[in-house]
């Protein structure tokens, strides 16, 4: 499929997950593909309504109408969001800082500090076209705050699941061997979202998390590892059975949903925190990284995958944790068969 296809017929497919109506092409211009509205344009500007703004493509709520102030700039501004409901990210032009929403990653606007508008020193500049807005104790409004109340319960639940003793050999009163989601393996291949999504769906696997690892800078946050001078890589910890499941298999599986030969990058994201990684916990695994990569680069591939000891692992944010399936985004990792497929293309005999 070509590009400009695949890409309408993801655009299509995101719209009907959500509980709101398809959106316009203006509106996908600027959630979508990040255009902004002519200033002064906005349908919300100079609303004044008590209420609650909300994502207009996934219907989460934004911000609350008691922090909409007048700036002056030709475009809602907000001094300050919901808790969790936005997401900040360096902007493509290397100046700005792009927001968007933290459900669905749909293109809001920027945000700015150190302008005085108000005592919170911060102006979200937002798109008109990026909301909706829920009149104060109308249905929509109370549905919002429903759906944001059960996203944020489901990622405590899967937050509270998580074993404190993983890969811990003897802390539950059993050697590690009688455990049955013993293994782990902790890999880094692009946008956790895709990788994370991958591995969850492989027989065997008990939970994947996404999170930071190989950096220098301590319980980092995205937007501390998005400005890609902490050394950390967007990883995924996955926890296996290995009765099941082995690690070389989990590995070959890394292989073939990412493109190893890509340095500091994966597809359209650049960055040291977005590079093709195995971190290893023993000897054992190691060997089993570097046999794989020995292998791949026999068949022709250019593999630039880093292999390095596991250190701290850091879980992201809630909001990143089982992204794809909750918001029908981010599982644009493809599966190519490398290990049966030569670089050039032929079958493996």
């Amino acid at each position: 499929m070509a590009d400009g296809a695949l890409a309408a017929a993801s655009e299509a497919s995101m719209q009907n997950v959500y509980p709101m109506p398809p959106l316009s092409g203006v509106e996908a211009d600027v959630l979508l593909r990040k255009a902004t509205e002519p200033p002064y344009s906005g349908k919300y500007l100079g609303n004044h309504a008590a209420g609650t703004y909300i994502c207009r493509q996934c219907g989460m709520p934004l911000y609350r109408a008691d922090d909409k102030f007048e700036s002056g700039c030709g475009w809602p501004s907000f001094d300050q969001e919901i808790p969790g409901a936005v997401r900040r990210v360096p902007d493509a032009d290397g100046r700005r800082v792009e927001i968007v929403c933290a459900n669905c990653g749909g293109h809001l606007g920027h945000v700015f500090e150190g302008e005085g508008f108000t005592q919170k020193n911060t102006r979200h500049c937002v798109n008109s076209l990026s909301m909706s807005f829920a009149t104060a104790g109308s249905p929509e409004e109370k549905a919002a705050l429903a759906r944001a109340a059960e996203v944020a319960q489901v990622a405590q639940a899967g937050h509270n699941a998580q074993p404190s003793s993983v890969g811990q050999p003897g802390q539950s009163g059993q050697p590690a061997a009688a455990q049955p989601c013993s293994g782990e393996a902790i890999v880094a291949g692009g946008c956790f979202w895709g990788v994370e999504e991958a591995f969850r769906r492989l027989p065997g696997v008990c939970d994947a998390v996404s999170g930071y690892t190989g950096g220098h800078t301590a319980n980092p946050s995205y937007e501390d590892v998005s400005r890609g001078d902490t050394g950390h890589a967007e990883a995924v910890r996955v926890r296996f059975d290995p009765s099941r499941i082995s690690y070389e298999q989990i590995l070959r599986r890394f292989f073939e949903i990412h493109d190893p030969t890509q340095l500091d990058r994966q597809g359209p994201d650049f960055g040291e925190q977005y590079r093709s990684a195995v971190f290893y916990r023993d000897a054992a695994q190691k060997a089993t990284a570097e046999k794989l990569t020995a292998r791949l680069r026999e068949l022709g591939y250019d593999v630039v995958t880093q292999i390095a000891p596991a250190g701290p692992f850091y879980e992201a944010e809630a909001y990143h944790q089982d992204f794809a399936r909750r918001t029908g985004r981010g599982a644009c990792h493809m599966s190519v068969p490398r290990f049966s497929q030569r670089a050039d293309g032929s079958p493996v005999e």
